[in-house]
């Protein structure tokens, strides 16, 4: 009888932090790679623009990685792919808005040599001596996934960021019946999202964004400015939606926003009307109170779009008195100081700046304690293994 390897489960970067999210999962002589993310640096980190996992593993092991797979296109997760796959060339599994945006940067960092296979969620692939499958989930972007693993020695569950929420901006729910069959045939390791596992409850749904999102829209008497997370494609969705309600017109700023609407657009994960978008030289054809400008900077980064803006050097958009600012965001951890000077420059030039928990304009992407508890009640695993974002 032939001996059984060891499965082994290796988190690059993830587990236990904010970021980096990168896991190795390997059977044997075979290795998938599970998300290749980046972090945001934190404030001693001088110089440096962004931090990715330590892949040396996976360089000195290249001839047995087969491939990478993507649960879903927060920089976070596809963050660092670009070095990736530099330094090794192997297929990447993602669903299609994920691939949309991998193409993107890896168009944006000259990686030339790349193969990207489109899947969807129900799909098994089949990779070495494994079979990845592809499970729906409600995250704060649309095409987000759970992946499963079918080992020689068991199943192994990554939910990915999830929360589960019944009202989903793009109309699709979680896939609970896909994960209640993996528990009734037994997982041997289940690696849970668990970013928010101290907060009580379940989390609000990412349509009361847009309920915050009319009642300051129709507040406000002069240009509204939002940023937002580029990837968080049902927030700008719902952004677009209330400003075609109040005959708005949108400028989009920053390169990554501008690069992911276009993508989502294409895909058809965004619907604009025509003519709502404009163009920066157009914004004068419009009085204030027809503007909404969309914006990168919400985790107060020096070189975003709002950041810009709040210090006056932004080359497009100069902040005016009546202006209503939102930021539809919470610092990720390391950000506070930079998200707080922001807010203090805006609202010296004499902005209104809305932000904060109490005002309604964001909710996580994560789940609550009441949703973690229906997933280990759905599988009921051997291990357990809690991970962060």
């Amino acid at each position: 009888m032939a001996k059984k390897e060891k499965l082994m489960v290796i988190p690059l970067g993830g587990l236990g932090e904010i970021g980096k999210n990168m896991t190795v999962i390997q059977y044997g002589d075979d290795i998938i790679v599970l998300d290749a993310g980046l972090a945001f640096p934190d404030d001693d980190m001088f110089g440096i623009d962004l931090v990715i996992p330590d892949m040396s593993y996976l360089i000195e092991n290249k001839d047995k990685v087969k491939a990478v797979v993507i649960t879903h296109g927060h920089e976070d997760h596809i963050g660092s792919l670009a070095y990736l796959l530099n330094e090794i060339n192997v297929p990447v599994y993602a669903t299609k808005l994920v691939c949309g945006l991998v193409e993107g940067k890896l168009k944006e960092n000259h990686i030339g040599h790349y193969t990207l296979n489109e899947v969807r969620h129900g799909d098994e692939v089949q990779i070495g001596c494994m079979k990845v499958g592809f499970i729906h989930t409600n995250h704060s972007i649309p095409d987000a996934s759970a992946l499963y693993f079918k080992t020689p020695v068991g199943t192994v569950v990554h939910t990915g960021d999830f929360k589960i929420d019944l009202t989903p901006v793009d109309g699709l729910l979680m896939d609970m019946h896909r994960f209640a069959e993996l528990g009734r045939r037994g997982v041997l390791l289940l690696m849970s999202d668990s970013t928010n596992a101290l907060r009580p409850g379940y989390t609000e749904s990412e349509r009361t964004v847009g309920e915050a999102f009319r009642k300051e829209f129709k507040e406000a008497t002069g240009r509204i400015i939002l940023a937002t997370f580029a990837s968080n494609i049902s927030r700008i969705q719902q952004a677009v939606n209330t400003a075609v309600l109040y005959k708005r017109k949108v400028l989009v700023l920053g390169r990554s926003m501008v690069n992911n609407v276009a993508v989502s657009q294409e895909l058809g994960y965004l619907e604009v009307p025509e003519g709502v978008f404009i163009e920066a030289d157009e914004l004068n054809r419009y009085t204030a109170d027809q503007i909404l400008i969309l914006t990168t900077g919400s985790q107060g980064e020096p070189m975003a779009g709002l950041s810009r803006m709040a210090s006056n050097n932004h080359r497009s958009v100069s902040i005016m008195p009546r202006d209503t600012v939102i930021i539809s965001a919470t610092p990720i951890p390391g950000n506070e100081t930079g998200v707080g000077r922001t807010i203090d420059n805006l609202m010296r030039l004499g902005a209104n700046v809305v932000f904060g928990k109490d005002k309604g304009i964001h909710v996580s992407g994560h789940g609550s304690q009441e949703e973690l508890k229906i997933m280990l009640g759905l599988i009921l695993t051997e291990i357990f293994s809690a991970r962060s974002r």
